[in-house]
């Protein structure tokens, strides 16, 4: 499944896909100083596209720019409509949004800070990002030989484009060995996250995930702990080790790609049974039907527009 479209939203204007272009010097393709998100939109019962916590995702955005010490040019409600102006231009009822915060070509080096700041929003269509089976089945994970970015060094609650070098090389390690995913610990070796998801492991009536100190806090990740105190469960964010998935019943990693993911298996160590548990199958149909909007008292997450 490819990412392409009939138009971008670049700086203020529908560029045609074709022509949204930037330059080779552009400072963050050497350095990588830049902000994105990761958006879903999906079709509703009425045929509209509607964006799932898209407030959450701009403002977020907006946030690791103020911490890049990035000029924001745009307000957290103009980049939202331009989101939705993409969907529509495009005619995507159900699509991937790619907001991208970056610096262009003028000065380089690291101490350059006149170059000009860029805002580009693209949509694609895009399905399970660990595949069909792997929400169906779920996926295998080892723990990663490198370490979690440390929070003192790339501030983990922003979405920095440079950042991911740590998730890529930790995710290829781990296709490279025939597993699915990566889960990475962080400098002390408590458990931190997955190369782009968030993590939650129960055993019995205790349910755990990472404090959001060595995480990115992530937007599906904070939609599962409401819709788990919504069933009237209780979530304990606590530093834990990789050995508690070993003797975990159940486990799943969240995101907005990964959506709701079960875990098989970590370091070859089944979990529960291997096959998904009775709660995280619960909490991917929640999660289904919410963004969909067929929840009604989590309707108000999503911003429809009309095609």
């Amino acid at each position: 499944m490819g990412i392409e479209s009939d138009f971008i939203w670049f700086d203020g204007q529908m560029v045609p896909f074709e022509q949204a272009n930037v330059h080779v010097l552009s400072h963050t393709l050497h350095y990588g100083l830049g902000a994105f998100e990761g958006i879903r939109a999906y079709e509703q019962p009425d045929g509209s596209a509607g964006v799932w916590r898209l407030k959450e995702h701009i403002d977020r955005l907006i946030d690791t720019m103020r911490i890049l010490q990035m000029e924001v040019a745009w307000t957290s409600e103009e980049l939202q409509q331009a989101c939705l102006d993409v969907l529509q231009k495009n005619g995507f009822s159900a699509a991937y949004l790619r907001p991208l915060a970056f610096l262009g070509h003028g000065q380089m080096g690291l101490g350059a800070r006149g170059n000009k700041v860029h805002v580009a929003i693209a949509a694609w269509k895009w399905g399970a990002y660990m595949g069909d089976d792997g929400l169906d089945k779920g996926v295998r994970l080892r723990t990663s030989s490198f370490t979690r970015n440390h929070p003192n060094a790339a501030m983990s609650r922003a979405k920095v484009v440079g950042h991911y070098v740590n998730s890529i090389i930790a995710r290829y390690e781990a296709n490279d060995d025939g597993f699915d995913e990566a889960l990475m610990l962080d400098g002390h070796g408590f458990v931190a996250e997955g190369t782009g998801e968030n993590v939650f492991v129960r055993k019995g009536d205790e349910i755990l995930t990472p404090p959001v100190t060595n995480i990115l806090p992530g937007i599906t990740r904070q939609t599962m702990m409401e819709i788990m105190e919504h069933e009237g469960l209780t979530v304990k964010e606590t530093l834990f080790g990789r050995d508690a998935f070993y003797v975990a019943d159940e486990a799943w990693m969240v995101g907005t790609a990964a959506e709701v993911t079960p875990i098989g298996s970590l370091d070859r160590r089944t979990i529960g049974d291997g096959s998904p548990g009775e709660l995280t199958k619960k909490l991917q149909t929640v999660y289904h039907d919410a963004v969909r909007g067929k929840v009604d008292w989590m309707r108000h997450h999503i911003t429809t527009v009309a095609l």
